[in-house]
């Protein structure tokens, strides 16, 4: 079968999980708001600061929701503590990092700079790294067995 074909034949799956991870993601977004809000309003953090707590918030929220969800198909037969343990530690440094970094350098933009409020701001800048984070999820945190 060619390349072209085998892409071709994977798109409806690759679709439904896409679906999935973003259903997820909304989630997560939801999650990483609130504690966002929480983090400023209430504790009084600096906006750079909760937001870095909020994003890992949301990470571990969304690995949560992935493991059982979105790539149930490739960790429900592998849930032994290390390999679980394993894709955590994938998870944070590739989702996580990602969502941090793009977090903590467009917050600084859209707050700092642009002067956006800090809700809407973190809004756009959770939209601009997801994409990053399904392909290092899809194709690193949690890839198919080699067969």
């Amino acid at each position: 079968m060619s390349r072209w074909r085998q892409i071709a034949a994977s798109f409806p799956r690759l679709a439904a999980r896409a679906l999935k991870f973003y259903s997820v993601g909304a989630a997560g977004a939801l999650v990483q708001l609130a504690a966002l809000a929480l983090f400023k309003t209430i504790l009084r953090l600096h906006y750079l600061t909760a937001t870095a707590l909020a994003v890992e918030t949301a990470v571990l929220h969304n690995f949560f929701w992935h493991e059982r969800w979105t790539w149930n198909d490739r960790t429900a037969n592998d849930s032994r503590p290390w390999r679980v343990a394993t894709r955590l530690a994938r998870f944070n440094l590739t989702t996580g990092l990602i969502s941090i970094l793009a977090n903590l350098v467009l917050m600084r933009f859209f707050v700092g700079t642009l002067r956006i409020p800090y809700l809407p701001a973190n809004i756009l800048a959770i939209l601009t790294a997801s994409l990053a984070n399904f392909l290092a999820s899809e194709r690193f945190v949690f890839r198919a067995p080699r067969s």
